[in-house]
């Protein structure tokens, strides 16, 4: 099985890098540049900012340090969920009334802006508008469910609390109690999606150049603007906009301090024959659980199943989590995985690979001005497709002259993480013994 670890400068061997679309082709950012805005990352916030900002006539460089979608953009699931993981009522409590409910109704639409530029711009990414399943784990979790179903039809979502029997009717499995299904929402090839921003964003004026990791960023001489520099280049620009999310690094403004990296892990398996298809998942819905330790399901087109969870490969090895997912689809599929295993030789996954995610202190994005001409959007807390191609739209529309109070989240300060790397280590940790629990059961 391939496997992949995240701390490398070229994409993980994942299912997502094995059957994505080409990348447009790039090249590395040599020599001195200048541009009306710079974007520092090419996962969906910065691609987004760069397609609209060019789209609208505007000059724009992008910078990537290593591959379009190396990041968290390339190793996501490919859930294009409306919202957010925190239901509206938090939301407007975390953020006031009026705040609150402004982002829910942003994001509630962000399947609409995914799938419309998917449309328009002929991304090849295995777009599937089928809705997603919310599955409830336990009683309590379907409780939770119920809650947020309340929640969602009152703001007017189309959105629908299955039982027990309607949810294995859709999934194949018996093992929920319930589920809520989102009629708004799908799945992506989500590497395609990345890799299809890039090319239309290039093919609308924008430049993007990869493998020029920013190793400075200083204010231009009179304050007027920002110099970007790279191991072998220098942009110059009015405005910066940094849209590194989880893997941000230390450039001198401490956002990569305002989130605890958080470790989310998935293993694909061969393509399934059609008859165990006619079980899994019929409907093509993507999942994922109420556990606090949260697990994913989804389908691919060619009838992969890919599952996934939060945790992270210990060194080279992931035989252990290998394991735990094993023993998952067994739980949720007992009659049908002898036959899974039977047809894939004895050895059911195929790709296995990691990604990290911004996790917020409060489960919310957040929106900063740390400097004069600088804007940047992180803390996505694993709900990075929908939002970050909302809010890469939303500052494209700053730059090209919208109000701050347009926004769809409200400007705040940057707020230092205490203990972060011991946080890091303790969900980490924490992850391992779910799943080892999980496994003796």
């Amino acid at each position: 099985m391939a496997r992949d670890q995240d701390h490398t400068s070229r994409l993980p061997n994942s299912l997502w890098a094995h059957s994505a679309c080409p990348a447009p082709v790039t090249t590395r950012l040599e020599g001195k540049h200048s541009s009306q805005v710079v974007v520092i990352g090419g996962g969906f916030t910065g691609l987004s900012t760069a397609l609209h900002l060019a789209e609208a006539g505007k000059q724009v460089i992008l910078l990537e340090a290593s591959e379009i979608g190396f990041g968290g953009s390339g190793r996501n699931v490919g859930l294009v969920n409306a919202g957010l993981w925190t239901p509206p009522e938090d939301i407007e409590a975390i953020l006031g009334k009026e705040a609150g409910s402004k982002l829910y109704a942003a994001l509630g639409k962000a399947p609409d802006l995914v799938f419309s530029l998917i449309e328009r711009f002929d991304i090849q990414c295995e777009a599937t508008r089928n809705g997603t399943l919310h599955l409830a784990h336990s009683y309590s979790g379907f409780k939770d469910l119920q809650n947020r179903t309340r929640q969602l039809q009152a703001r007017g979502a189309p959105v629908e609390l299955l039982d027990a029997s309607k949810t294995a009717a859709m999934t194949g499995s018996e093992y929920h109690f319930g589920a809520i299904l989102d009629p708004r929402a799908g799945t992506i090839q989500p590497l395609g999606y990345a890799r299809g921003l890039a090319a239309a964003a290039q093919s609308l004026g924008a430049e993007l150049y990869t493998h020029s990791p920013v190793t400075g960023l200083e204010r231009t001489p009179g304050n007027d603007g920002w110099r970007v520099s790279t191991a072998s280049g220098e942009v110059r620009a009015e405005s910066l906009v940094l849209a590194t999310n989880a893997y941000s690094t230390d450039l001198g403004i401490g956002l990569e301090q305002t989130f605890t990296p958080l470790h989310f892990f998935q293993f694909a398996s061969a393509p399934l024959d059609a008859e165990i298809l006619k079980h899994v998942l019929p409907g093509k819905q993507g999942c994922w659980d109420t556990r606090q330790v949260m697990t994913s399901l989804r389908l691919d087109r060619s009838g992969r199943i890919i599952l996934g969870s939060v945790g992270k490969f210990a060194g080279e090895s992931s035989d252990f989590l290998q394991g735990w997912a094993g023993d998952q689809l067994r739980k949720l599929f007992p009659d049908l995985y002898p036959r899974m295993v039977d047809q894939c030789a004895g050895s059911i996954w195929r790709h296995g690979w990691t990604g990290r995610i911004a996790y917020s202190h409060d489960h919310l994005p957040h929106l900063h001005l740390p400097s004069p001409g600088l804007i940047a959007c992180i803390g996505y807390s694993g709900r990075g497709i929908g939002p970050g191609t909302v809010m890469g739209k939303a500052i494209a529309e700053h730059l090209l002259g919208a109000p701050l109070a347009a926004l769809p989240l409200p400007v705040t300060e940057p707020r230092k993480v205490a203990c972060r790397r011991l946080k890091e280590q303790y969900y980490t940790r924490g992850s391992d013994l779910y799943h080892l629990y999980q496994r003796m059961l």
